[in-house]
């Protein structure tokens, strides 16, 4: 594939918490060159929250297919969906989408158990850090670690494409430090997680979305997750985690260079059959 292939699989509209309609969003992409985008409506299908609502999934996979078809020749589109893991709840699993056919499943954790509710793991930092004390006895570890585990637990039972942003967690520390990440415990957690990421074979985002809202200097995942996963040839793809049309490739030739300095030569992205990859 060439060089030139432009693709953002990670994308949010209207139909959830994103900003733009989803047809906005593919004129947004090919006005900036993009080859192929894939829509990616968070969903915690049967349920919800801020999450598409279940009676609403219809609907959406309708307006992305109706977009497949009005734009072929310009722009591939895919229909995909953003699937949050909680545990004996919902998972990433396309045996639990199959009735809408989705060309790939994001895999994310956003909320984490603790034990007498459940943290957002990129929520806003006085409710977490409230919860982590009601939740966790204010231990920040035990509390980052719980959200780890609920990461491994979602490669081993869920079957997906992409594992968005796999340091969520590290949101956190962008106004005021929650966990040291250069502490020896971290690290063990992203080598714990490397290994389950690799065992799987699923692929990896860097994710520019946080830097995008202003939360973070850096992609998911961080500089020293990224060259261990690297090590662990874990392929990657960039996205940017879009909720508006104007942010779709925010930081993306920074982010191509940010792949090589972890020792990536390519990138990943969605093809019939599989991944495929692109030269960086």
């Amino acid at each position: 594939m060439s060089s030139t292939c432009k693709t953002n699989f990670h994308t949010h509209t209207v139909f959830c918490d994103g900003k733009n309609t989803a047809e906005e969003m593919v004129q947004a992409a090919i006005s900036k060159g993009f080859t192929m985008l894939g829509f990616s409506s968070h969903s915690m299908y049967p349920f919800a929250s801020y999450h598409l609502a279940p009676r609403e999934h219809a609907a959406y996979c309708a307006e992305i297919q109706r977009l497949k078809a009005c734009y072929a020749g310009k722009i591939q589109i895919l229909l995909g969906f953003e699937a949050d893991f909680v545990e004996e709840i919902c998972a990433p699993r396309f045996d639990r989408y199959k009735e809408f056919s989705p060309d790939f499943l994001i895999g994310s954790v956003h909320y984490v158990p603790g034990s007498k509710g459940f943290f957002e793991a990129d929520g806003d930092a006085d409710d977490v850090i409230a919860r982590i004390r009601t939740y966790f006895r204010g231990n920040a570890k035990h509390a980052v670690q719980a959200y780890f585990d609920c990461e491994k637990q979602m490669l081993r039972k869920g079957d997906f494409t992409i594992l968005g942003h796999p340091d969520l967690i590290r949101k956190q520390n962008s106004k005021q430090p929650l966990f040291d990440e250069s502490a020896p415990w971290y690290k063990r957690e992203l080598a714990s997680l490397t290994k389950e990421i690799a065992r799987t074979g699923v692929c990896v985002e860097i994710n520019t979305g946080g830097m995008a809202r202003g939360y973070m200097q850096q992609p998911y995942p961080s500089p020293y997750f990224l060259s261990m996963l690297h090590e662990a040839a874990v392929p990657v793809t960039l996205s940017s985690d879009a909720h508006t049309a104007g942010l779709l490739d925010f930081w993306f030739p920074e982010a191509e260079q940010y792949a090589k300095a972890a020792g990536y030569t390519e990138l990943a992205f969605c093809g019939t059959g599989g991944l495929q990859f692109r030269k960086i």
